[in-house]
């Protein structure tokens, strides 16, 4: 006779209809009364009672476990379902866009359990060679916030995401600046072109894309107040963007900028010809306030406004029209300022930069790179040989 199992070791039986080994124990009850009984299936007795001991390690740990087949592409599949809620259609679009191409073909069919640091390494070792440090930086983060939302709900007991370093990819298309000759030519021919104003602001103020594509006329006061005192000059308010809160991109990045002469010139001819547009337009035309807007008064989207600047710009000297995009214009703002002599400080927080580090690092190629301030006071001080043999009034020896 077999000798009978001891009260709480469980059962272990043969199913026929799943052809597997099923070890089962019972752990306690509900309010109910009911049993809880956790199981563990395997091929052999020995791997049925293996799961099981895993899935009690568990049970003891406090985690509700997923199933075993609980994948990668399950995960990623629900945090593109339900963690990007807040977010901008752009937004859930690139995600979406990077997890259907680069996570879930290369992991999806991982079960989440089993995926390790080594595999998610490889993973991104094997995407470097064709994609750009920027966009491993994407891919990794959709991976890590998914399986960070499945740790939190106790699916997996951690994140292995986060042990993995991005390597560095391609270089990517690097930002350039326009130079005081180019900025002059760009603006020159966009002279007769729609875009003229926008153009013109986005030089010469350094504003985002997405502030001017959410700017509305309340904001911006092109006779400024000059009775006060002291007298305020024409300014705009950077309050808004077109993100899904319509919040500017950092707290910082909220500021109030002085218009140059040339801005309200171009702002006032361009608020006439809205005028026009809207007359044009007529019962098509829906009214939002917004500056810069479509034929029928709606919000450009970014494909829009990257059409039309290249096109306002196209016959600019010295520019080649298909290499520059609108973000440049800001570029080309702190490229022209720094060389201007305006202090990185400053600089910062014109652009609305968190800290002048950010400032520093995204725009660092159009910061001037000698500093040239400790020279300058020092020469004052400390005459070369040459300026005090002249103040002596002594000339050189023959």
């Amino acid at each position: 006779m077999p000798k009978r199992r001891s009260r709480g070791d469980g059962g272990l039986h043969w199913d026929e209809k799943r052809q597997r080994w099923i070890a089962s124990v019972t752990v306690g009850y509900d309010p109910s009364g009911k049993r809880i009984v956790k199981r563990g299936s395997g091929r052999t007795k020995t791997e049925a009672k293996a799961k099981l001991k895993e899935v009690l390690r568990d049970h003891e740990d406090g985690l509700a476990i997923a199933p075993t087949n609980y994948t990668v592409a399950d995960a990623v599949n629900d945090w593109l379902a339900y963690g990007l809620a807040g977010r901008s259609p752009e937004t859930v679009k690139a995600c979406t866009t990077l997890c259907r191409t680069h996570v879930i073909p290369a992991l999806g069919a991982r079960k989440l359990r089993e995926l390790s640091a080594d595999d998610v390494d490889r993973w991104l070792a094997a995407k470097a060679k064709t994609l750009s440090t920027r966009t491993l930086e994407g891919i990794r983060s959709c991976l890590n916030r998914s399986v960070r939302r499945a740790m939190a709900r106790d699916k997996v007991k951690r994140n292995v995401v986060e042990l993995c370093a991005v390597p560095t990819g391609q270089p990517g298309r690097p930002s350039k600046a326009l130079t005081l000759a180019q900025a002059e030519a760009v603006l020159k021919a966009a002279e007769e072109s729609p875009m003229r104003a926008y153009v013109v602001v986005s030089l010469l103020t350094g504003a985002r894309t997405e502030e001017l594509r959410a700017l509305t006329w309340d904001h911006v006061f092109l006779k400024g107040d000059p009775d006060a005192n002291p007298p305020i000059p024409p300014y705009m308010a950077v309050w808004r963007s077109v993100r899904a809160t319509g919040d500017t991109k950092t707290r910082k990045s909220r500021r109030t900028l002085a218009l140059p002469a040339r801005c309200v010139e171009a702002l006032l001819d361009h608020w006439v010809d809205q005028g026009w547009d809207r007359y044009a337009a007529g019962h098509r035309w829906q009214e939002n306030d917004l500056v810069f807007h479509s034929d029928v008064g709606t919000a450009l989207d970014p494909s829009h406004v990257r059409r039309a600047f290249r096109a306002a710009i196209d016959q600019a000297e010295g520019v080649t029209a298909a290499e520059w995009t609108p973000r440049e214009l800001r570029h080309s703002f702190v490229s022209l300022l720094s060389d201007s002599g305006v202090p990185l400080e400053e600089i910062s927080r014109l652009v609305g930069h968190s800290s002048t580090a950010v400032t520093e690092e995204v725009y660092r190629k159009q910061i001037r790179p000698v500093i040239q301030t400790g020279a300058v006071v020092m020469d004052q001080i400390f005459k070369s040989g040459s300026e005090r043999d002249a103040g002596s009034g002594e000339g050189p020896e023959r």
